[in-house]
């Protein structure tokens, strides 16, 4: 078998869930990863597994970082490796019975990560690194690798990419260019120069190799299993050509280089394959309008855990819902929506909201990380490992998280406030993905600005507004309804409300309360009654319409139920959402809702 049938590629999830979506410190740079590299290599207890202790000694003792960023790096990378629910349930659990931070410190300090993975995540942080001429001139210079033009798919996956963690052909990009630099860092310190670079005829272990396997994975030909990467480098028709001595259980530095150089090709799972390939989701029936416009992709039936993605674009006026297999464990993006109502009720990996407005999303738990950017006056209702907002304005974030929820730079009215909803299913998915109802952080936002934490006593033009954002205030809240039926035993909000919240919404039954005694006790007789309940109606139509609420109802009416209502009077029924997906077009009334 010839080595041109063997592909690489760079995996999604490190850089889609693992790189910050910020440009990273200066700390971070090469110079300063290479005397870390040697030094765990130098020290006892820093390999090959590190600490938190050891790490966060290196973070704020040599590179100088404030120790809650350390932190953030060291449980950033923790939520991307594989840990079982049953796992992340008993950490929450410990963490939950910390009553002070020498009880959290002593608990974090049983934490401990792979350090050549560790340090090749630290690495990638460089994904988001402004580059001056980049942001002059806009594109990357041509490479040999990219000597044809741009598909229309290709320019898509480019435009609709708000930066690079979605972006496959970025990931490929990185990792073409910095591939001898990211191979340096696993060089052991012995077959370095003087100034900490390897020299040609160094040699790189297979255990060394192994870590790569955070970055890197491939196949011996379409449509054959994905392995990591060391297994194709250790055998078949890539052996040879990468070096590999079975009896050294090692690597030539120059050949391994040149190995992955020539294999490296774009992910066939990634956003670029699915755009392209992947199978659309095509609606019933094709109307003007709003229907047209939305697109739905997904890669779900082929592709391996870890790269499953659903793309959603352009969902304008519409409500859609779905629990369904088919999200299970998939990466979701959700792109330019607008006036939209969408609920997606299954366990998720992590999602992303791109230039959306004017919307409401309600998730299911979400594994990993939740990114919001560039979003204007979107609600967004989750249970997530992480909350991450950038570039938005005038959101509303409602959450349930055991991680302090990140505020990146470019934030005005921000709003957090806590988890209000529940649906039936809601406490089997969230153990399902290991997430708890407690710790919960959703009021102890981090800012975070280009060289690192922000000190809320300080307002500098280069960092976030510390006023950036506000915890709602008790009187401004309401729980949320998930208006579908559904299978399942959670009847309430998991762990209740904070007690300001809970007393603002027993003050609120109590004003109802006391006004359905006021009119019964007003004695009304049937005319009054038949004119008073006219002029409420009236005034709560005034109030949907004036409050946008009035589009999400009639975006609920399926098609039967709204011609009835239309011919025979008032009718009622609750959708259902049963492995099944809808979709409602808002504009009004009685319009044709569409399934696909």
């Amino acid at each position: 078998m010839e080595a041109d049938s063997v592909s690489i590629w760079p995996r999604m999830e490190p850089f889609l869930l693992g790189a910050l979506q910020v440009a990273p410190s200066s700390k971070l740079s090469l110079h300063y990863l290479r005397k870390m590299a040697t030094y765990v290599r130098t020290r006892d207890g820093c390999f090959p597994i590190l600490g938190w202790p050891m790490w966060r000694h290196i973070a704020c003792g040599k590179l100088q970082l404030p120790e809650d960023l350390a932190w953030l790096y060291f449980e950033t990378f923790d939520i991307l490796i594989g840990h079982t629910p049953e796992e992340r349930l008993e950490w929450a659990e410990c963490l939950s019975q910390c009553s002070s931070k020498s009880e959290l410190d002593q608990q974090r300090n049983k934490l401990s990560v792979d350090t050549l993975q560790f340090l090749l995540f630290l690495y990638i942080q460089q994904l988001n690194r402004v580059s001056l001429r980049t942001s002059l001139i806009g594109e990357e210079w041509p490479s040999l690798h990219r000597t044809r033009s741009p598909s229309p798919s290709d320019r898509e996956a480019k435009t609709s990419s708000q930066n690079k963690n979605w972006d496959d052909q970025a990931h490929l990009s990185f990792v073409q260019s910095h591939l001898a630099e990211i191979l340096e860092l696993l060089v052991e310190p012995g077959q370095l120069s003087q100034s900490g670079q390897a020299l040609r005829d160094c040699l790189i272990s297979l255990e060394a190799v192994r870590s790569l396997g955070l970055l890197l994975e491939g196949s011996v030909c379409r449509g054959k299993a994905v392995q990591p990467v060391h297994r194709l480098l250790t055998k078949g028709p890539l052996q040879t050509q990468a070096g590999y001595s079975p009896l050294s259980h090692s690597f030539p530095l120059h050949k391994l280089l040149s190995c992955l150089q020539h294999s490296l090709t774009l992910n066939p799972f990634g956003m670029t394959a699915c755009l392209h390939s992947g199978k659309k989701l095509a609606w019933a029936q094709q109307v003007e309008g709003a229907m047209k416009r939305a697109k739905i992709a997904r890669n779900t039936h082929m592709a391996p855990p870890g790269s499953k993605m659903v793309l959603m674009s352009q969902v304008f006026k519409q409500t859609l819902a779905k629990t369904s297999d088919r999200l299970t464990g998939a990466n979701i993006k959700i792109h330019r929506c607008s006036d939209a109502f969408i609920y997606l009720l299954s366990p998720l990996r992590s999602v992303s909201l791109d230039k959306c407005r004017d919307s409401t999303v309600v998730l299911g738990p979400v594994e990993t990380s939740v990114h919001i950017h560039s979003c204007q006056n979107v609600r967004v209702v989750c249970v997530a490992g992480r909350i991450a907002v950038g570039a938005s304005s005038r959101c509303t974030i409602h959450a349930l998280t055991p991680t302090r929820p990140l505020l990146l730079p470019g934030n005005t009215d921000i709003t957090l406030g806590p988890f209000h909803t529940f649906y039936p299913s809601l406490e089997d998915h969230m153990a399902s993905v290991g997430l708890a109802v407690v710790p919960n952080a959703w009021d102890q936002p981090l800012l975070l600005g280009p060289e690192g934490l922000v000190n809320p006593s300080l307002n500098t033009s280069s960092n976030p507004d510390p006023a950036c954002y506000r915890l709602l205030p008790p009187a401004q809240f309401h729980t949320l309804v998930v208006p579908f039926q559904m299978e399942g035993d959670t009847c309430e909000v998991p762990s209740g409300l904070p007690p300001p919240y809970q007393a603002a919404l027993d003050e609120k039954q109590k004003r109802i309360q006391n006004w359905q005694k006021t009119v019964t006790e007003a004695r009304l007789n049937k005319e009054q009654k038949r004119q008073f309940q006219e002029l409420v109606e009236v005034k709560f139509h005034e109030w949907l319409l004036e409050t946008g609420n009035r589009q999400e109802l009639d975006s609920l009416i399926p098609t039967t139920i709204a011609s009835l209502k239309d011919s025979n009077g008032p009718a009622t029924d609750t959708p259902r959402v049963n492995d099944s997906k809808h979709i409602r077009n808002g504009r009004a009334v009685g319009q044709s809702p569409m399934a696909c």
